[in-house]
């Protein structure tokens, strides 16, 4: 019984969450089929499907969701594998090092977002810098970086909320495999760059792949973030389903319903894939 203790221990309140959980699921995937007796609709039927689909705003919203979520998550991949590489170098203590990759990640992303509208809005702090330094002849010739149908400012404070959760992952599986195995490499010829390349990588690329896959899934559902730094137009595809579920006409939520449908199937199908890929390069595991 000791091995089942944990779960035991931890039923309870699993269970209630499972509970509320799967309710709203089920509630959600019955009124994306048009079953919402409260306002009399009873036909089951999936054309609220083919109309998201078929919907250009969906698709758009779809694109916006997916590039902002591809190029935010391999950016912060990159510089949270390189941050993570140069505090292990930079012989800093774990007190110091823990300071810089964990306050980012315990900041709410509301918060996140309005430092970003602080710091690149074309009255923000960076364009009076520039201003002073004679960058620009006028403050509001600062680019337009925010509330741009590119999304720049959605991936800035994607980038700066999720690069120190990968370095943070990552920098303690450094540590592990870094110092022996980087003595031999080198003492066998091998350059620092092939030590990283073939030493390093091939070690942390498993954590790398599924971290990568946590934050674009984040990333492409999260809410906070497209609605105080996106655009009108594109939108986000949570947004878009926020706004048809909010619509005074009940007789759109079955709609809103099929695209929070559409969003949670994508996540389920992201999650299949971290356990896909993980298998892939288990062969990678020390």
């Amino acid at each position: 019984m000791s091995k089942y203790k944990p779960y035991l221990m931890i039923a309870p309140i699993m269970i209630i969450i499972l509970c509320v959980f799967i309710g709203a699921l089920v509630m959600g995937v019955m009124q994306s089929i048009g079953y919402f007796p409260a306002i009399g609709m009873t036909d089951i039927s999936l054309k609220y499907y083919g109309q998201v689909f078929s919907d250009p705003s969906f698709l758009t919203s779809l694109i916006f969701s997916l590039k902002t979520a591809f190029i935010s998550s391999t950016i912060a991949l990159l510089l949270g594998l390189l941050l993570a590489y140069l505090l292990l170098k930079s012989n800093v203590s774990d007190r110091i090092s823990g300071l810089i990759y964990r306050l980012p990640v315990i900041v709410p992303h509301s918060i996140g977002a309005f430092m970003i509208i602080t710091l690149f809005a074309q009255s923000g702090l960076f364009s009076r810098i520039f201003y002073n330094l004679g960058l620009i002849s006028e403050i509001s010739h600062m680019p337009t970086l925010l509330f741009d149908k590119n999304g720049v400012g959605v991936i800035l404070a994607y980038v700066w909320k999720a690069t120190p959760f990968i370095a943070m992952v990552v920098y303690n599986i450094l540590k592990s495999v870094c110092g022996k195995l980087e003595e031999v490499s080198c003492n066998l010829g091998a350059s620092q760059w092939q030590t990283f390349k073939y030493v390093i990588l091939p070690l942390t690329l498993p954590t790398l792949v599924s971290n990568f896959i946590i934050i674009f899934t984040f990333s492409f559902g999260a809410f906070e973030i497209p609605y105080l730094l996106g655009a009108t137009s594109p939108r986000a595809l949570p947004i878009l389903a926020y706004i048809e579920y909010n619509n005074p006409n009940l007789s759109h939520r079955p709609y809103a319903m099929a695209i929070n449908m559409i969003l949670t199937a994508s996540s389920l199908l992201i999650v299949a894939l971290i356990s896909i890929v993980s298998r892939r390069f288990m062969k990678y595991r020390s």
